[in-house]
């Protein structure tokens, strides 16, 4: 039913997402904001990660 991301496309997706998370966490917004980002990224891997890169925090 979900996408399945195996290998080394899986593995990129990972850094791609441990790395956003870590510039969410470093980022001047609020604490709610934050989690909200974090929590995005961590539900929908693929697509929190390009919301991320487009509306998140800078």
């Amino acid at each position: 039913m979900g996408i399945e991301v195996s290998g080394v496309s899986g593995l990129i997706l990972l850094v791609l997402n441990v790395w956003a998370i870590i510039k969410v966490v470093q980022s001047s917004a609020g604490t709610g904001n934050k989690v909200l980002w974090i929590v995005l990224i961590l539900l929908l891997p693929i697509a929190g990660l390009i919301l991320w890169y487009f509306l998140g925090p800078r």
